[in-house]
């Protein structure tokens, strides 16, 4: 039953026939084409399917081990597998040629990452770190960090991680207490730092530590944050490996999931101090480690989706092969469990959200495509403003999604979906820790209604919104989908007004009204670019059906689309409620009381 097989078809046809590969036409992929980007895909499926999908279950049994020295052993053949990853060259595909990648597509990198978090979230997560390491040093470190550490990384020889979480700095990370202490060219870096993923392990010759800390003379609050660049092993200027540097493994988390990925306690400095680079500006080290978080937040919805696709994989492999009762559609007893109409219900809901989700994430890649590639200021200013509304989107809709999907998984086994033997419960509880990690939902939700959302008035959201009622009018155009457009012209309705009561109290209240409005607006505007997308999508299968194609791909992805705008899309829509009814409520209420 543990089982998992790349959604290749599907990759490939929101790639091929939702965006047109509209990625390569713009100015630095001349090189890439749809026969490269289809050889990339089912190669990647192979790595997926035959190497790392198949250690997920011992990741989750073995965990990892902290050993008398703080060194860490990962699970049996994550560190091959790995390996494997990296020699393949897989690390570097959607890097620039000038740092030493492949130089193809996010939107090309981001279905790869997909396929491999669907196979192994928790050996996934490496890979997904170090991917911010290379964006921040790419951005942010000067030219002997770049020529000395990048190679490494993109090449997957080395690693990276992510050092920002302090036991009293959590979300609030002005409350950093790391130390940097100047000496000559470089920095002695003391204090603790916890959840750091893939912090120590064996699977890679050197772990390179972007660390938040505070010079001495450094002023409260996140003024006072700078970034530092700490390797495990110090390194030569040949590139060579020299000694170990002062940071260590105090400890691993015992967690409720992904048990395969070493979630480590990391302390700096026990002895001399750890030697560290200042990356960038003082005191812009949260700015700096932005630009790794934009990027990760993204891949973590990407993550969500990849186990969402293995939930359903699950889940339909069982009811295909569970009997139990007498089908309700042919009246034979024994039937599948797959013939009764609430456990297909609930099929159709897990398959239907994954593809919606699928669609709308690798939309977002593609307008991060324009925004780094686009031929004006003017078309990478838009496209990167619809990239910053829609980042919070992919991470908090699609990972609240992936639990609510992993979850409906369980339900499809019944009984045997709470026992862990069938590995439906290791999905529920890997995918638990996404909406946490990397800013919580809730943040994600303060950033689009709050700093996204009235930075510019509304003027990004506005844009996308005449979007969607663009593909609305299609649908009503359409002979067959007149329906289906004006439940997406409703939602977008709904989505437009409800923008325009939480840009009024945050103007009229201010921060606090934002706070109370922030998570209902994020998921409605979730179901309706779902919506969107699955709109989209109904109309593409339609095109390929009326030119002769025969594939039954197609027509279960108008059932899809039927199922998202007609099913689906009320669920989300009853959030305009919940903020018309306004939040005096949160107000009144005493905790503990």
């Amino acid at each position: 039953m543990n089982y998992y097989a790349a959604p290749v078809r599907d990759l490939r046809f929101v790639l091929e026939e939702q965006l047109e590969h509209r990625s390569l036409n713009l100015p630095g992929y001349e090189d890439a084409s749809p026969d490269l980007i289809e050889a990339v895909l089912e190669e990647a499926a192979k790595l997926a399917n035959d190497v790392w999908a198949p250690l997920n279950e011992v990741g989750d049994k073995q965990g990892t081990t902290r050993n008398s020295d703080g060194s860490i052993t990962t699970a049996t053949g994550f560190a091959e597998a790995y390996q494997a990853y990296a020699e393949g060259g897989w690390n570097g595909i959607g890097v620039s040629e000038a740092l030493g990648g492949q130089n193809l597509p996010e939107v090309v990198a981001s279905s790869v990452q997909e396929m491999l978090h669907g196979a192994n979230m928790a050996l996934g997560l490496c890979p997904m770190l170090t991917a911010g390491a290379i964006e921040a040093l790419a951005h942010h470190g000067n030219e002997a960090q770049k020529n000395l550490y990048l190679p490494k990384l993109v090449e997957g020889t080395w690693t990276g991680t992510m050092n920002l979480t302090e036991s009293q700095a959590g979300s609030d990370l002005s409350k950093v207490r790391t130390k940097a202490i100047p000496e000559g060219d470089h920095y002695r870096i003391s204090g603790q730092k916890i959840y750091i993923t893939w912090g120590e392990h064996d699977a890679a010759e050197n772990i390179v530590h972007l660390v938040l800390a505070r010079k001495p003379d450094a002023p409260e609050g996140n003024r006072g944050i700078s970034l530092f660049l700490v390797p495990k092993f110090l390194v030569n200027d040949d590139g060579s490996l020299a000694e170990r540097n002062d940071v260590t493994c105090a400890s691993i988390e015992h967690k409720l999931g992904i048990h395969g990925s070493p979630t480590c306690t990391l302390s700096f400095g026990e002895k001399e101090g750890a030697i560290g680079y200042l990356v960038g500006e003082e005191g812009r080290g949260l700015n700096h480690m932005f630009t790794m978080m934009n990027e990760a937040r993204h891949k973590v919805g990407v993550q969500g989706i990849g186990v969402a696709e293995r939930a359903c994989q699950h889940a339909f492999a069982y009811a295909l092969d569970r009997t139990q009762g007498r089908s309700p559609r042919s009246g034979k007893a024994d039937c599948t469990i797959s013939d009764h109409l609430d456990v297909r219900r609930m099929l159709l809901s897990m398959r239907a959200r994954t593809d919606s989700l699928r669609a709308l994430a690798l939309t977002c890649a593609a307008e991060m495509d324009t925004a780094r590639h686009g031929e004006s200021d003017e078309v990478r200013g838009q496209a990167q403003a619809r990239v910053d509304l829609l980042i919070p989107v992919i991470k908090s809709f699609s990972t609240d999604q992936a639990v609510e999907v992993a979850s409906i998984g369980i339900q499809v086994h019944g009984g045997m979906g709470y026992v862990e033997e069938t590995g439906a419960a290791q999905l529920l509880r890997d995918a638990r820790i996404a909406p946490i990690y990397e800013g919580t939902n809730g943040i994600q939700a303060l950033d689009l209604a709050g700093r996204k959302l009235q930075r510019d008035g509304g003027d990004a959201m506005n844009a996308l919104i005449n979007d969607v009622n663009a593909t609305a009018d299609k649908l009503k155009a359409h002979p067959r989908f007149a329906g289906l457009g004006e439940a997406l012209a409703a939602g977008s309705d709904d989505l437009r007004a409800a923008m325009a009561v939480v840009l009024g109290q945050g103007q009229e209240i201010g921060p606090d009204a934002v706070q109370a409005y922030a998570t209902p607006f994020l998921n409605l505007t979730g179901h309706v670019l779902c919506a969107w997308q699955m709109g989209e999508a109904a109309l593409k299968a339609q095109a390929a059906i009326d030119n002769g194609a025969n594939d039954p791909f197609y027509t279960q992805k108008l059932v899809s689309a039927d199922y998202v705008l007609k099913q689906w899309l009320p669920v989300g829509r009853a959030q305009r409620a919940v903020i018309d009814a306004g939040m005096q409520c949160l107000s009144d209420f005493t905790v503990g009381a």
